[in-house]
């Protein structure tokens, strides 16, 4: 049933509900990616901005290369043991 046109009677805020970024970042203080994720980006230009998106994705390659080869090094082991 529609309302005063919402659906959800208890007419919560999406946004007010709010959610703790601090779940999502290291526990190590002063952790790089921590401090980087937090920093406040509005005073960088876009060319800064693409710059450091840039960073990131070669960052992200980066790891995933490291994740692939261990998946890889593990099936290797795990196939020698089986044997």
């Amino acid at each position: 049933m529609v309302a005063n046109g919402l659906i959800d009677l208890q007419c919560v805020w999406v946004n007010d509900l709010g959610m703790d970024l601090d779940e999502f970042y290291s526990r190590k203080p002063g952790d790089p990616m921590t401090l980087m994720a937090k920093q406040d980006l509005d005073p960088l230009s876009v060319d800064e901005l693409r710059e450091r998106l840039e960073i990131l994705q070669a960052e992200m390659a980066r790891v995933n290369q490291k994740i692939e080869g261990s998946v890889n090094f593990r099936a290797s082991a795990d196939a020698l043991f089986k044997k």
